[in-house]
């Protein structure tokens, strides 16, 4: 199954573990780098996170989302370097079997999986949402906002979203590729228009609540309590999750050893450029203030556009929200590509039933992995709707801790895998050792403090079960049904748990291997 060829770099070889029957060479770097945006959707995401931020740490929000960018860059790097030695599309299953053996691979995938069936529930509650907020403008009824307040409402049209983005998923990435551009460019522009009136209404002192940009919202040790920094970071980093789908997509890319980890970091620089914009213009125009129209207002925090578009954008507020149901609709869509591939790899190698390595003939797409994941995504939200509304936003929390797990994991993957080369240049130091070294401690270190707040019962929206957080109740039972899951696996299929199926792998042996080759 494993094959092997030559790269460009002397002294290694790309680890093209198997083709998948994938589409191969169907995106190149600007048609990654807009589904790497598209899947981030940085409408989706500013709307359910600036306010969550400002909430924990004020006007101090710029900060976090700045200090959430570097981890991401720098683990971003690691990516970059796995990638260009074993571009597969397992990604972080297939990287951190090959470093640390199969048990550590199968729990680091898990991370990625169950994070986006969270992200999916989200991003399926946002564009409900906002499709009626778009419909109440448009038709000058308030009454129709309120409709998605309405359980059954809600999840009958959420589960209508989730049957459409399957089915765009099911369609070949070319298709996908033209869906998403148009999607991207208009919710990009849309943003940039939000910001600039923002910014230029607080200026002018036409906002009842605005306050005087301030650099110092830029330095996090204006933020004296370390918890309040920790959930805020949590935040932040979630609202940057989703730059590595184009390392997903590797074997349907143009030039797999580099374009997917060049559209990475393209991906990462321009949200987060958005962001901090975006951010700046929130709280320059909001303030951080819980009254009526300030960003901490109970209208506003969990949902910043659908409180302040009316009064940013007057008659064209209706263009905002059809900002963020695209992005969100989008998103659904770009989003399933990482876990349906990473399902893929899983039972390609061995790691889940065969039925998830299936490929479509004719579209080239995952059909199954792609099934699975939105039905599970669809069960879950069902359930949490139902549950409680607030439970449903703790996921967001939930789902940063998972984030930090799976890249954390990834990171030190990429230092372990290269351990041998570390001092091979100075490049090689930085991308291969201190780069991945220092973003995945930092997220790492970030899933620990964000497990141990989140058992307090106050943590995220304040639902508790038994005086126990139900954010920190969630990361536990997740964690440990991934577990189980893998138990099982291992007991079904145990020849890939036994290393025989996708071994471990060092650049010493990958040396030897090429040496003995050029013999």
């Amino acid at each position: 199954m494993t094959q092997s060829t030559q790269t460009g770099e002397p002294g290694l070889i790309t680890q093209v573990i198997s083709n998948k029957g994938l589409a191969v060479g169907a995106v190149g770097l600007f048609g990654a780098t807009v589904i790497g945006v598209s899947t981030v959707a940085p409408a989706y995401t500013s709307t359910a996170s600036i306010g969550l931020a400002a909430a924990e740490v004020g006007e101090h929000a710029p900060a976090v989302i700045l200090l959430g960018l570097i981890p991401m860059l720098l683990v971003a790097l690691g990516y970059r370097e796995l990638n260009r030695v074993m571009p597969d599309s397992g990604t972080t299953f297939t990287w951190a079997t090959r470093a640390f053996g199969p048990w550590v691979g199968w729990m680091a995938s898990w991370g990625l999986v169950i994070a986006t069936i969270l992200v999916l529930s989200n991003l399926a509650a946002v564009a409900v949402d906002f499709l009626f907020l778009l419909i109440s403008q448009l038709t000058g009824n308030a009454e129709i906002a309120n409709l998605t307040r309405n359980p059954f409402v809600n999840v009958a049209v959420c589960l209508l979203f989730m049957l459409g983005a399957t089915y765009l998923s099911y369609r070949d990435m070319k298709e996908s590729k033209v869906f998403q551009v148009v999607l991207v460019v208009f919710q990009v522009a849309v943003l940039l228009l939000f910001a600039g009136l923002a910014i230029g209404e607080a200026a002018a002192g036409d906002a009842p609540h605005a306050i005087p940009f301030d650099i110092g919202w830029f330095n996090p040790l204006g933020v004296s309590d370390l918890g309040a920094i920790v959930a805020g970071l949590s935040v932040s980093i979630f609202i940057f999750w989703g730059w590595d789908v184009t390392l997903t997509m590797n074997e349907e890319t143009t030039d797999p050893e580099r374009t997917p980890g060049r559209a990475a970091a393209l991906t990462v620089v321009i949200v987060g450029a958005l962001y901090l914009l975006l951010t700046v213009a929130s709280v320059m125009f909001a303030g951080v203030g819980d009254e009526p129209g300030g960003l901490l207002h109970e209208d506003v925090v969990e949902n910043v556009f659908f409180g302040l578009a009316d009064s940013v954008m007057g008659p064209w507020a209706f263009l905002i929200s059809l900002a963020v149901l695209v992005s969100s609709v989008a998103s659904l869509q770009s989003t399933i590509i990482g876990p349906a591939r990473t399902l893929l790899a899983m039972g390609h190698y061995g790691a889940l039933p065969a039925a998830f390595d299936s490929v479509n003939p004719r579209h080239k797409t995952p059909v199954f992995a792609i099934i699975v994941s939105t039905t599970v995504a669809s069960a879950f939200y069902v359930v949490m709707r139902f549950v409680s509304e607030n439970v449903l936003w703790d996921t967001i929390l939930t789902l940063g801790m998972m984030i930090c797990f799976y890249y954390g994991l990834t990171a030190f993957a990429c230092v372990w895998f290269f351990r041998h080369q570390w001092l091979d240049s100075a490049g090689a130091f930085l991308t291969r050792f201190l780069a991945p070294l220092i973003g995945g401690v930092t997220l790492l270190a970030m899933f620990v403090m964000t497990l141990r707040d989140s058992f307090d019962p106050d943590y995220g929206s304040g639902a508790n079960i038994g005086g126990v957080g139900i954010v920190g109740i969630l990361g536990v039972v997740i964690l440990l049904l991934g577990g189980i899951i893998m138990a099982i696996m291992a007991v079904r299929r145990p020849a890939f748990f036994r290393g025989e199926i996708l071994p471990m792998q060092s650049p010493a042996s990958q040396r030897t291997t090429n040496e003995r080759t050029n013999r």
